[in-house]
C-alpha cells in the first residue's frame, strides 16, 4: 500500500462514483479476513488504512491481566508496563502486529476487493438507471437470439424479450435496431435483469408520445389504449383545447405521424378515436369502421347495446369478435352488437305480446261482469213470488 494506490482510490471514485471511504472500509474487513486466514486469528485485530498516504497497520486488541490464561486475547501487566507505564489491570492494549509480508497480501486482497466493489457498483448504477426507465421505450440491437428468447443490448445492460411478449408474426434479426418497452427491472445475483416487451400496450402510448408533439406537450391527452399486438389496436385521445383535432394531430399531415409508428410496428392496424365522456357518443365512435345508429345503455351493469345497419354487423363485430372486444376494452363498457333489423323486429314482437295480453285481461273482466249479471237474474227469480 502507498500513495499511488490512494491516488487510484481517488481516480476510481471520481470515474465510478464509488465513495472513497467505502472502497478503503471494505479493503480493510477483507484485509481482517485476510489476516485470519494466513495467521489463524482475527477476534481481537482490526485493519486501519491511512486515508493519506496509503500506509497499512495491523492491530491487535489485549486486555491487561495479573495472569494470563489465553495469549491470543490477554497480556501480562508486566508486558504492558514495558509499552507504558501507565497500564493497569483491567485496561486494553492496542498495538501494531503488522507481519513482514503482510503487504503483499493486502496488495492481492484488495486488488480482489476493488474489483468486486466496482462490479457491484456498475450493477447498482444500472439497476438504479433502468429502474427509472420502467415504463418507457428504449432503443436496443438485437445481441443474440436463444430459442425464443431475444437477447437486446441496451448499451449499458442488456434486456430479455421473451416469447410471451413478442409480437406474432414479427422476426427478429441479430445486429438489428428495434424500439422495445421496460415493463419490469429486478435484481438478481448476476446483476440487474431488465425484462422488455414488444407487445404490451405501453409501448403504443410511448410512440405516439414521441411522434406526436401536442401529446408531448399535454395538449392533446391518451385516454385510453387497447391492442391485439401485430394485429390491431385502437387509441382514445381528448383535448380540451377548441383549436386542435385530437385525432388529426396524432394522425398527422397525409398520414405521415401515424404511419412511422405503423412502420415501426411492422404494419399493424390502428384505429385513432376522439374521447367523449357521453358514453353513447364514445360507444358509437369507438366501433369505427361500423356506423352506429343508436346505443342503448344500461347504467347499473355498465353495459350498451349498439344497433348497427344489418349490412355492417360483421363489420361492427370485426373478425372472431375482435373489434367490438377491443372497442369494449377501450370505454371500459360491456358491449353488445345487434343489426337493426335484430334489434326492432324483436321490439315489435314484444309490443304486439303486450297488447295481446291487455286484451286478454279486457275479455277476461267483461266475462266476470256477465257472469255476475247472470248470478243476479237467478237471485231475483228466487225471491218472487211462485204461482200456484
Amino acid at each position: 500500500m502507498n500513495k499511488a494506490f490512494i491516488q487510484a482510490i481517488d481516480e476510481l471514485e471520481k470515474e465510478k462514483g464509488i465513495s472513497k471511504d467505502v472502497l478503503i472500509e471494505a479493503i480493510e474487513l477483507a484485509l481482517v479476513s485476510a489476516y485470519k486466514k494466513n495467521y489463524g486469528t482475527s477476534q481481537n485485530v482490526r485493519v486501519s488504512i491511512d486515508r493519506e498516504i496509503g500506509d497499512i497497520d495491523v492491530l491487535m486488541r489485549k486486555d491487561v491481566v495479573d495472569e494470563v490464561t489465553d495469549d491470543l486475547v490477554e497480556i501480562s501487566l508486566a508486558e504492558a508496563l514495558e509499552i507504558d507505564s501507565r497500564y493497569v489491570s483491567g485496561d486494553s492494549i492496542e498495538y501494531r502486529v503488522t507481519p513482514q509480508d503482510f503487504g503483499r497480501i493486502a496488495a492481492q486482497t484488495a486488488k480482489q476487493v476493488v474489483v468486486q466493489r466496482i462490479r457491484e457498483a456498475e450493477r447498482g448504477m444500472v439497476f438504479d438507471d433502468y429502474v427509472n426507465k420502467q415504463g418507457e421505450i428504449v432503443t436496443g440491437v438485437v445481441q443474440r437470439i436463444s430459442n425464443e428468447t431475444v437477447f437486446i443490448n441496451m448499451g449499458r445492460a442488456e434486456g430479455i424479450l421473451a416469447a410471451n411478449e413478442q409480437v406474432p408474426g414479427e422476426t427478429y434479426t441479430v445486429n438489428n435496431r428495434i424500439k422495445v418497452y421496460i415493463m419490469d427491472v429486478k435484481k438478481t445475483t448476476k446483476g440487474p435483469q431488465i425484462y422488455l416487451s414488444r407487445s404490451h400496450p405501453g409501448i403504443i402510448k410511448k410512440l405516439f408520445e414521441l411522434e406526436v408533439p401536442e401529446i408531448q406537450d399535454g395538449s392533446v391527452e391518451i385516454k385510453s389504449v387497447s391492442r391485439e399486438a401485430g394485429s390491431r389496436t385502437k387509441i382514445a385521445v381528448y383535448t380540451d383545447d377548441e383549436n386542435i383535432d385530437p385525432v388529426g394531430a396524432c394522425v398527422g399531415s397525409r398520414g405521415i405521424r401515424v404511419q412511422s409508428i405503423v412502420d415501426e410496428l411492422f404494419g399493424e392496424k390502428i384505429d385513432i378515436i376522439a374521447w367523449s365522456d357521453e358514453p353513447e357518443t364514445l360507444i358509437s365512435k369507438v366501433l369505427s369502421p361500423a356506423k352506429v345508429e343508436k346505443v342503448v345503455i344500461s347504467e347499473d351493469e355498465k353495459s350498451a347495446t349498439a344497433i348497427v345497419p344489418d349490412f355492417q354487423l360483421s363489420l361492427a363485430i370485426g373478425k372472431e369478435g375482435q373489434n367490438v372486444r377491443l372497442a369494449a376494452k377501450l370505454c371500459g363498457w360491456k358491449i353488445d352488437i345487434k343489426s337493426h333489423t335484430q334489434y326492432f323486429n324483436s321490439g315489435s314482437e314484444e309490443i304486439k305480446y303486450v297488447e295481446e295480453a291487455e286484451k286478454v285481461e279486457i275479455v277476461d273482466e267483461v266475462e266476470e261482469v256477465e257472469i255476475d249479471k247472470v248470478d243476479e237474474v237467478d237471485e231475483v227469480e228466487e225471491s218472487a213470488p211462485k204461482e200456484v
